[in-house]
Order: structure tokens, then sequence, then C-alpha cells
């Protein structure tokens, strides 16, 4: 049996420093997902921090008022907990085993898959009031811790260039 052992580049601490956020910041992206996920199952159904303030129908009303409706926004629910898991997979193992090496592909990828989906999700919560800090306020925590992450390695990796 062959073993091929890739060494990493003299990684500085800021840029374990920063794919280590990259990283935790992605693995928080899951979680969310996760809970998005459950809460579809539960008596909850609607997201995290969207109650009736925001909503003025619950679970069992909406089920009553039209179970194709009910049907279809739980099927969103899992498809968009889905998307968001598997782009939080995706950028964990980007970060942890292509930037962490030095590769700035890596480092370009692992931060375009969030911003895109972080452009596309976020803008559509403002207008209808959406915005709650109990609902977007953990995405707005792990995209800070993954955002320092990025600026860290991402400066680690240019200062490697040089």
């Amino acid at each position: 049996m062959t073993t091929v052992t890739v060494e990493e580049p003299h990684a500085g601490s800021a840029l374990k420093a920063g794919t280590g956020l990259m990283t935790l910041g992605a693995a928080a992206f899951m979680g969310y997902a996760v809970i998005f996920f459950i809460r579809n199952f539960s008596d909850s159904f609607l997201e995290l921090g969207i109650g009736r303030a925001e909503v003025s129908v619950s679970k069992d009303e909406i089920q009553q008022f039209s179970p194709s409706l009910y049907d279809y926004v739980s099927h969103l629910h899992i498809a968009v907990s889905g998307f968001i898991a598997a782009t939080g997979l995706a950028v964990v193992f980007l970060s942890w085993f292509g930037v962490r090496r030095g590769y700035v592909w890596a480092w370009i990828a692992a931060v375009a898959a969030p911003v895109l989906g972080l452009a596309v999700a976020l803008p559509a919560h403002y207008p209808y009031g959406f915005d709650t800090i109990g609902h977007l306020g953990l995405i707005y925590l792990a995209t800070a811790i993954f955002v320092i992450g990025a600026v860290l390695s991402g400066k680690a990796l240019l200062d490697a260039r040089s």
C-alpha cells in the first residue's frame, strides 16, 4: 500500500488561525442548517426566529388552509437546509484541506460559495420583516467568524506570495 504525504507549506499562525476560523464559521452554517431542518418537522414549523409577529398563521392553520401549500413550504425548508448544509460542508473541506495548505484557489472557492449564497438569500429578508436577530443572528455570527478567518488567511496567503 502506498501512502501519499502532503507537505503543508510553512504556514504561519495567521494562516492556521484564519483557516480554523473559516472552518468553524462553515461548520456553524451546517449547524444552522440542522436547526432549520429539524424545525420543519417540529410544532414550530417556521424557521428559527420567525413567529406570529412575522407570519400571522401557525403550522396548523397553514395545513388547514391549504395542505398542498404546507407541503410546498415544507419541501422548501428541507431543500434550503440541504443547500445550506452542503455549502457549509464544501467550505469546511476547502478551508481545512485547501486553504490551510496554502492553495489560493481553495481560498477563492471557500469565500465565493457563502458570499454567493448570502448575497442571494439575505436581501429577501429585509422587505418582508424576516430580518429578526432571532432569525439571522446565528448566520450573522457564523459569517462574522468566517470573515475574520478569511481576512486572516487571505492576508497570510498574500504575504506568502510576496
